[in-house]
């Protein structure tokens, strides 16, 4: 939906009046989302919704901005930041993010084309809007594990009190029911200081469970006034919601979101913590099957890994393993029978090779196994089709189709490792990553915006309206260079010049649409 606005300068004043949900850009540089002394020559403006408008001005710069408390709390006063006094600061040659630094979306354009959508960039502001004394912050961690949560929560917690001198967090345990149901800890220093090096979540989760009112009430009941949410998107549209009703009710609360999701689906962000650890962990399942298979005559392995709609985790595997024979993901449907099928391929690497390895994705293939199933459509507490194991599916109908069709002896090996990926601790790089996530969030919150999520965009981190990373899923897009690369690497076949699979893509299609609109209905 296109939307555009001839500016003049009495619409330059009225879109001023908040200038947090509509952002106005020229191509001046210096142009100031506070100011009223520019020149009025060509504006833009964009709703924080997802929909696209349409630059009318000349570079089409456009950031897509995020609330601040001053919105709803125009007298809010402001505070100088505690950074100025911090020795670890004293020698950073620019400490604090200028107000109009921004982190483009889109790094790769053409000469003449528009410099397009760009973010606020990260980081300590010279201003914040908290005492530190006066903050009493919480944080929650909803959904499923994922390695990396603890660190996230640790270096929230010494974010807090090393940088800005707050020393009143609180941890709410069980996910979003923590907070009506009372549950709480008491977060230091001294008590996060070496949960890092654990796997799981230190504050215990939940799926489901998100009530509005009750939550903010409770909220409100404690005097918290820093809210820190750790989880994917269905959790991220809970935390939208909890800042709607901060903002509907005047309260001095930032809400701030770190996005979680194991299977880096995600979408704006370059990546989610925790897939780095999660691909270098499955690298051993992979490399089990493989070594299994090896041993066998006519082997064949299957391996089954995280990836319910997004297929990342298979994918980067297969390209860091290179022992993997064919890789097959949500995004790109399969066949078995007939030329250009799965059993041709297995058939020809076993003649080849004398085994083969399989990496699939628990969300490939779920048609099949619901039609060879007959299963219902069900859903757990967060919203999510609770899949069928596509692993267990595939491997029989491997088995059958060569010992009781082809009359062919082979040894099926099957590993199922995503628990296990999912409980381990955060490797280094992972680590690292989840401390800048953490910073960033305090930073941001402590500068008084709210309603954000935080995220590295282009490798660079920026605040992010939560409606963005929700609005659709990131999937892997088949039509570019990397999954091309995978199929090199495989040289398996792209399964897309058989007949069967029309009645297979219209419904892959359609349940993509449909699970968006059941995430938002069911919170």
């Amino acid at each position: 939906m296109d939307l555009s606005l001839a500016a003049s300068p009495s619409s330059f004043d009225l879109l001023l009046l908040n200038p947090h949900k509509f952002s106005l850009f020229q191509s001046n540089p210096d142009f100031s989302l506070k100011s009223k002394k520019n020149p009025t020559k060509s504006l833009f403006w964009r709703q924080n919704r997802p929909f696209r408008a349409r630059a009318l001005n000349d570079d089409g710069f456009v950031l897509e901005d995020v609330p601040h408390l001053t919105d709803f709390l125009p007298h809010l006063p402001s505070y100088p930041n505690p950074l100025h006094h911090s020795h670890a600061y004293a020698i950073v040659k620019q400490t604090f993010v200028g107000p109009e630094d921004a982190v483009a979306q889109n790094i790769v354009v053409h000469k003449d084309s528009p410099r397009g959508v760009h973010f606020r960039r990260a980081g300590p502001r010279e201003k914040v809007y908290f005492m530190p004394e006066e903050v009493r912050a919480c944080i929650v961690t909803c959904g499923g594990l994922c390695p990396g949560i603890n660190t996230v929560i640790r270096e929230i917690v010494c974010g807090l009190n090393y940088m800005y001198g707050v020393d009143d967090v609180l941890g709410i345990l069980g996910g979003y029911r923590g907070f009506y149901s009372k549950n709480t800890i008491n977060l230091t220093p001294k008590v996060v200081n070496d949960i890092h090096k654990r796997g799981g979540t230190f504050l215990c989760t939940s799926r489901g469970g998100h009530d509005t009112n009750k939550i903010v009430d409770n909220i409100q009941d404690r005097r918290i006034n820093q809210v820190y949410i750790i989880g994917g998107d269905g959790t991220q549209r809970g935390a939208a919601l909890i800042y709607k009703e901060v903002e509907k009710r005047g309260l001095q609360v930032a809400v701030a979101g770190i996005p979680k999701t194991i299977d880096n689906d995600i979408a704006v962000i370059d990546k989610s913590f925790g897939f780095d650890t999660a691909v270098e962990e499955a690298q051993r399942a992979i490399n089990a099957a493989h070594v299994e298979v090896e041993s066998v005559e006519n082997g064949v392995g299957i391996v089954k890994l995280m990836g319910r709609y997004s297929g990342f985790i298979a994918m980067f595997a297969t390209l860091a393993s290179r022992d993997v024979d064919c890789c097959l993901i949500p995004e790109s449907p399969f066949y078995l029978e007939g030329p250009g099928g799965l059993f041709e391929f297995i058939e020809q690497r076993i003649k080849e090779n004398g085994h083969m390895v399989i990496v699939i994705a628990e969300g490939a293939g779920q048609e099949y196994v619901a039609q060879a199933m007959q299963a219902a459509d069900e859903r757990d507490a967060s919203g999510n089709r609770l899949l069928l194991d596509v692993g267990l599916w595939l491997t029989q109908k491997v088995k059958d189709h060569f010992t009781k069709v082809k009359k062919m002896e082979i040894n099926m090996k099957y590993i199922d490792p995503t628990y296990m990926i999912r409980a381990i601790p955060s490797n280094a790089s992972d680590n690292i990553y989840c401390s800048l996530l953490a910073q960033s969030a305090v930073h941001g919150a402590m500068a008084g915006y709210t309603g954000f999520t935080v995220g590295p965009v282009n490798s660079r981190h920026a605040y992010i309206p939560i409606a963005r990373v929700t609005e659709a899923p990131n999937t892997v897009k088949v039509t570019d260079r990397m999954w091309a690369r995978l199929l090199a690497s495989t040289n398996q076949p792209s399964f897309l010049n058989s007949n069967e699979m029309l009645p297979i893509l219209v419904p892959l299609v359609k349940r993509n649409l449909r699970e968006s609109v059941v995430h938002t209905l069911m919170l």
